[in-house]
């Protein structure tokens, strides 16, 4: 993938809708865990606050600077995020790593969406922005002991 058809594709109306509206757009005021992940590579950032309870995320905020997918995934991630454990997110994160690297299927609930970013997965370079928002938010479970 590298002509202006695929570039095209990659930036598909979906992905730029989703990262044009990413939910939780906000840092939480006493957040009972926190995360900051950048992608090396690219110098995307993402930081997470959250709050659980039971296990589950109870509360979700998010900064996110990054790319486009970047921002598309920390969409996807955060209007579901809410009320999941911390399984859900290491299922959805190995799956997403899986699709990306090793041409497995998307993500499955409720995490499906991410299947947009389905196209990122020619363009090595971006799986880093891309993993961001997951990564953060399970570090983030860690530092609330959130088990």
């Amino acid at each position: 993938m590298s002509n202006e058809a695929d570039l095209i594709k990659l930036y598909s109306a979906r992905i730029l809708a989703l990262a044009a509206d990413i939910p939780h757009l906000e840092r939480l005021e006493n957040p009972a865990g926190s995360a900051h992940k950048r992608a090396p590579l690219c110098g995307s950032t993402v930081t997470v606050d959250i709050c659980c309870e039971d296990g589950k995320i109870t509360k979700f905020g998010q900064d996110v600077k990054a790319c486009a997918l970047g921002q598309a995934a920390a969409s996807v991630v955060g209007a579901n995020v809410l009320g999941q454990t911390r399984a859900t997110l290491l299922k959805a994160k190995s799956e997403m790593l899986a699709m990306l690297k090793e041409n497995g299927p998307p993500p499955q609930a409720p995490f499906a969406g991410l299947e947009v970013l389905l196209p990122a997965r020619e363009y090595k370079n971006r799986h880093a922005s891309i993993m961001l928002c997951l990564e953060a938010t399970l570090e983030a479970m860690d530092t609330a002991g959130c088990a």
